[in-house]
């Protein structure tokens, strides 16, 4: 049914781009899964966890991060708002700014979920064989340097 993306002799030279995506997209859906904390929904998680990483953000900027549209941006802050997960907060350096940023609640929250899902990849490595487990140790943090490097996405 599942190809296996890695032999456990070595990496396979045949893999693909799209064999390796679909690794991707089932890891991020079993990490994403095993994040319960709040109850938030994927778009909440997700803005909650940029503003947890990085602070404070204006709501331009926050809707842009995470490819939305400014409306939609306004009524998912404004539910997290009413949640007690983040806050608007006047921008110091421009009066006329206001930025979103999270509460000691929603970085509980945050905290709580990125626990949740380091615990379920940690789970899911400790089923590999070690060469398995090795590989994703190396690539991972590989993968997300090139992705920092590259700063456009």
């Amino acid at each position: 049914m599942h190809k296996r993306v890695m032999d456990p002799d070595g990496p396979r030279r045949d893999t693909s781009a799209d064999d390796l995506m679909l690794a991707v997209e089932h890891l991020v859906r079993y990490v994403r899964r095993s994040a319960t904390a709040g109850g938030l929904s994927t778009a909440a998680s997700s803005a909650l966890g940029r503003l947890g990483r990085e602070g404070p953000q204006r709501l331009t900027e926050l809707a842009r991060a995470e490819n939305a549209t400014q409306p939609n941006m306004t009524q998912l802050v404004t539910r997290m708002e009413r949640a007690g997960l983040v806050r608007r907060t006047a921008d110091h350096t421009d009066g006329r700014g206001v930025l979103v940023e999270a509460t000691e609640t929603g970085l509980e929250v945050f905290r709580q979920r990125r626990a949740e899902r380091s615990e379920a990849l940690g789970l899911l490595l400790e089923r590999l064989p070690e060469a398995e487990r090795a590989a994703v140790r190396t690539a991972l943090p590989a993968l997300a340097r090139a992705i920092e490097e590259d700063g456009t996405r």
